[in-house]
């Protein structure tokens, strides 16, 4: 492969400081196209959890518009929503009664609206999240189908079965729920009697569509495009990866969530990755291609693998899917090394974008999970006050030196409410107040999300720090949450929410998004890791003590005393720099 433009120098300069930087072949070219996907930053909003105008300790749409301007002056490109549609919310909202409409906990469609176009005012589009995997067991359509006969149309949008063995007692196959416990649910007859079985690979009151079924598909299709009439940007698709299951529905001897096992590799999971999945995300990005503003479609796609998951980004399909394997990786160099150069190579066979992402609401923040060494984390659980609890100074100081690192990157970026502030889990949630179904169904066996969702910081010395009018809170926050109040860092040059700011704002004059990727092999220091995208040079220092800096223009640090210690040639401990890169 050739060398970047200018390379070659930049080598030069690198090479000038005391421990040389060798830089590697080209690992990706810049982006061909300029569609605003391919780089750009969506910042994802958890309405019950942002901000309650009404205080009902729940979050809602006139909060997120309220605080539009604050979103605005971080200089992200979209806002995907979680979902905010009716709902019994026994899954946050996760378990969908009606996919065309507002719960009254968020607010009306006219607030949707208002919203969507507010938001539009600001350069910024809104990203809607589906959930077309399954509903709530209160959709009318699941309804509808208790209501109807074994082998009815009705019942055919949904996985009914008779059981098996002596009066149908055992369930059509053993697939179990990703929250614990059977994935089969049985429903009475009429009479009374014990009748068929339905399939929910979550909760028991989250029934799976039948995505064979082309009314499904239909149904489906009027939901995309209610929402994209009413001016929504694009769409995250939820579980995207587990819409089809095998049509013989037989038995699995693997993990629930498809985790290889000997003699089980995920490709086999009969309950995910279907290869008639293509044909609906084809139809899909049709639709979205007869809308102006270019309507993104992301999959929540938990493949592996990633050579696998450049399938769903192929032309025709998705534009962009979550890169979970960055997700997942620990702090460790070689391993973010290897998930990079994998992640870049696989998107690139089929021209696609590979994006990045720390912290969503179904995993432990990452200020959380960096404080604790070595510990890996399933992703849909977190941490709770009977665990070890980590060490919240390094997990800040290693997420702030992560999100620098990964906006350097070239493509996309996802953030997560409050990760601009430096929040981590609230670890120590009593059980009383937990509210994840994968808790409740394990008998606290899993932690489950709820330290990741709780409501976030607005103002240092006010109610639930400002998140709603009179305290109430749908979750309790932490007591020491003060000094993460966005009021109090607005003014403070160091915080964690002005870094973001100075980052994002860097990105996109630098044009890293759309860039290329080198790496710098350094053999004498195997706990950094340094790129060169375009003419910037990004540098992440991995270890518990400073290293020698490479040579260049510093543009950005991760750390408060960065530029104090660029001045001695060096790069702190768990920091990340930005330098552009200047002739020796």
């Amino acid at each position: 492969m050739s060398l970047p433009k200018d390379a070659s120098s930049a080598s030069d300069a690198l090479n000038t400081s005391a421990t040389p930087y060798a830089l590697g072949p080209m690992l990706h070219k810049p982006a061909e196209g300029e569609q605003w996907w391919r780089r750009a930053v969506i910042y994802q909003i958890y309405p019950r959890s942002f901000k309650d105008s009404t205080g009902s300790g729940m979050g809602d749409l006139a909060g997120i518009t309220a605080e539009l301007p604050k979103i605005a002056t971080l200089g992200v490109d979209a806002i995907w929503l979680s979902p905010f549609f009716p709902s019994p919310q026994k899954d946050a909202g996760y378990d969908v009664s009606d996919y065309r409409g507002v719960d009254p906990l968020f607010g009306t469609m006219d607030d949707a609206k208002t919203l969507i176009d507010t938001a539009k005012s600001f350069g910024i589009r809104i990203i809607i999240d589906i959930v077309p995997n399954h509903c709530s067991n209160e959709h009318a359509l699941f309804q509808a189908a208790l209501a109807a006969e074994p082998g009815s149309p009705e019942r055919a949008m949904f996985h009914f079965a008779d059981g098996k063995g002596e009066g149908g007692n055992t369930p059509p196959n053993n697939w179990a729920s990703l929250f614990g416990g059977p994935g089969w649910t049985r429903v009475p007859n009429p009479d009374g009697t014990p009748g068929q079985y339905y399939f929910h690979l979550f909760d028991a009151t989250q029934p799976d569509f039948n995505w064979r079924n082309p009314a499904v598909q239909e149904e489906f299709e009027k939901t995309l495009r209610f929402w994209l009439d009413a001016g929504a940007g694009g769409f995250r698709i939820d579980v995207a990866h587990a819409m089809f299951k095998k049509e013989s529905m037989s038995d699995w001897g693997g993990a629930p969530d498809g985790t290889p096992r000997p003699g089980f590799p995920f490709a086999d999971a009969p309950m995910f990755g279907q290869p008639e999945l293509h044909q609906v995300f084809a139809r899909w990005r049709e639709i979205c291609d007869q809308y102006p503003g270019d309507p993104v479609l992301c999959s929540e796609a938990n493949v592996r693998p990633l050579i696998r998951l450049a399938d769903w980004v192929a032309p025709g399909q998705m534009h962009q899917s979550f890169n979970f394997d960055y997700l997942r990786t620990l702090w460790d160099r070689d391993a973010l090394a290897t998930v990079i150069g994998d992640s870049l190579a696989a998107f690139d066979t089929v021209g696609a974008p590979t994006t990045w992402v720390l912290s969503n609401h179904d995993v432990s923040r990452h200020a959380t999970r960096f404080g604790l060494d070595g510990v890996a984390l399933d992703l849909g659980d977190g941490i709770g006050p009977r665990d070890p609890q980590p060490d919240t100074v390094l997990g800040l100081a290693r997420a702030r030196a992560a999100t620098v690192f990964m906006l350097g990157l070239p493509g996309g970026a996802y953030l997560y409410q409050g990760e601009e502030l430096g929040l981590g889990d609230h670890t120590t949630l009593a059980d009383e107040y937990r509210q994840d179904p994968g808790f409740l169904r394990t008998n606290g066996a899993k932690t489950g999300r709820d330290g990741c969702r709780v409501p976030i910081p607005w103002v240092h010395d006010a109610p639930a720090y400002g998140f709603s009018p009179n305290g109430e809170t749908w979750l309790p926050q932490p007591g020491d949450w003060a000094e993460f109040s966005r009021d109090v860092q607005e003014n403070d040059p160091a915080s964690t929410l002005n870094l973001y700011r100075r980052a994002l704002a860097l990105r996109g004059e630098l044009g890293l998004g759309l860039g290329s990727l080198s790496f710098y092999a350094n053999p004498d220091l195997p706990q950094v890791l340094a790129i060169l995208n375009g003419e910037t040079v990004s540098v992440l220092n991995l270890s518990d003590a400073p290293v020698p800096l490479p040579a260049g223009e510093p543009l950005l640090f991760s750390d408060a005393n960065g530029a104090e210690l660029a001045a001695e040639g060096l790069l702190g401990a768990n920091a990340a720099a930005w330098l552009r890169a200047t002739d020796g």
